[in-house]
């Protein structure tokens, strides 16, 4: 997820003490799990009052309003705090404490544009779904809706719906087609027996989605309108941010490729291709790739590394200039991270996605061992380790890194917001001693 404004958060070296949590075990009857906002400054928890009902608390006060239920606390990159909660019996989304005036009976699945300013959720009311989009629901409703996406700004919204009517067990209805893609709440025209991966282009404008056109036939559809050629499998579509042409992983007589608009794009085949994704100027892709059987690996137009690993990789992610790759590798059950085709040289039981600096030259990621969690930048860790910790955030200036953490045992403990020069764990020249 984007971080919103970056340069408005205070970024200047030091540690700050938010809040002990410990003192929370004191005021409330049960704490759930904490979460951090991307800015550092609040940390949040669902918490059961003695009264039997739930609120949140943020840094060292609850909201003044109590729920039945509360659930999926989630931080948009704008740092404000979206929760599911449920009044009465019926559920709706708090936004800093303050509850839409719709209400439903149920919500899931929240989303976010870029910058935060558009929350959507997936909705059920009378036994109907859909979506609603800062309170304000499609009028459209549907007997399902699966496959939430939101645009690059969060301002349009698309799913999966049923668009004919099929009684249980009817086979023959099915094969038929009797999905589709929905946009703002209306269908395309064009049914397929199964709809997955929906993808909008940059500009919002045009949406595709992986299709099933019979039982045994896949391709990609865009904006309704399929694809020439089927394939016995596909991946979700991807829009190139260059110049709008879709692309998608495909399945020809067992191996897999890249195709662009129907037609063959890279000239190699995989074991395996998924989850490919664009450089930020659209110039280069990179995607997950099986080069041998059983071995995963990256592969950049459609080059695979010489790197590989056994159990699996994931969360790659591009470098802001395009330039470089990062992802997360797993081999003997041991995770790492990779850069460029080379793994850091430590590894733990658990990493989370890799982040960049603004000026693509370092990668820091969190990672846990022995049930302790750190700061590993350029596989150089922090000395220091915590109870819990979210993920690193770059200054503006690539020059120093927010990290967001609770010290103490797994009774609880103090929460940190902390901000040191990047030289403090690499080592490099001028950093500052431990």
């Amino acid at each position: 997820m984007t971080m919103h404004n970056l340069s408005t958060w205070d970024w200047e070296t030091g540690k700050k003490l938010i809040v002990d949590t410990t003192k929370w075990k004191d005021m409330f009857d049960r704490v759930e799990e904490p979460y951090a906002s991307p800015d550092g400054e609040r940390i949040v928890a669902v918490v059961k009052t003695g009264d039997m009902e739930f609120t949140v608390c943020e840094n060292d006060a609850p909201w003044e309003r109590t729920f039945d239920k509360i659930w999926y606390l989630k931080f948009g990159p704008d740092n404000r705090l979206t929760a599911l909660v449920s009044d009465m019996g019926t559920w709706t989304v708090a936004v800093d404490g303050a509850a839409w005036e719709n209400t439903f009976d149920f919500i899931w699945n929240t989303k976010f544009g870029v910058d935060g300013k558009n929350i959507t959720v997936a909705a059920q009311k009378d036994t109907k779904y859909f979506a609603v989009t800062n309170d304000i629901p499609w009028e459209t409703r549907f007997s399902d809706l699966s496959n939430l996406t939101v645009s690059h700004d969060g301002k349009r919204v698309a799913g999966v719906v049923p668009t004919v009517p099929i009684k249980q067990g009817d086979i023959f209805q099915f094969q038929k087609g009797c999905y589709s893609a929905v946009v703002d709440g209306k269908p395309w025209d064009a049914n397929f027996v199964n709809v997955w991966g929906l993808a909008f282009s940059n500009d919002a404008e045009h949406v595709a989605a992986e299709v099933r056109t019979s039982l045994y036939d896949y391709t990609i559809a865009v904006d309704g309108v399929l694809w020439d050629k089927v394939y016995t499998s596909v991946w979700t579509p991807q829009f190139s941010p260059a110049n709008g042409s879709v692309t998608a992983p495909v399945r020809i007589e067992g191996k897999w490729t890249l195709a662009q608009d129907g037609k063959p794009f890279w000239d190699r085949f995989f074991y395996q291709l998924w989850h490919h994704m664009y450089s930020p100027d659209g110039k280069k892709i990179a995607a997950i790739v099986a080069s041998k059987y059983g071995r995963w690996t990256i592969a950049v137009d459609g080059i695979p590394w010489s790197l590989t690993f056994g159990d699996l990789v994931t969360d790659a992610v591009f470098s802001p200039d395009g330039n470089r790759i990062a992802c997360i590798g797993k081999q003997d059950g041991k995770w790492t991270i990779a850069v460029d085709g080379r793994a850091w040289g430590e590894t733990y039981d658990m990493v989370w996605q890799p982040v960049f600096s603004p000026d693509s030259r370092t990668v820091a990621a969190k990672a846990e061992k022995n049930g302790r969690y750190t700061i590993v930048i350029d596989g150089k860790p922090l000395k220091e380790s915590y109870q819990a910790l979210w993920n690193p955030v770059f200054s503006p200036d690539s020059e120093k890194i927010l990290i967001k953490g609770i010290t103490g045992d797994s009774h609880g403990g103090k929460y940190f917001r902390q901000v040191l020069p990047v030289t403090h764990i690499t080592g490099d020249p001028g950093s500052l001693s431990s």
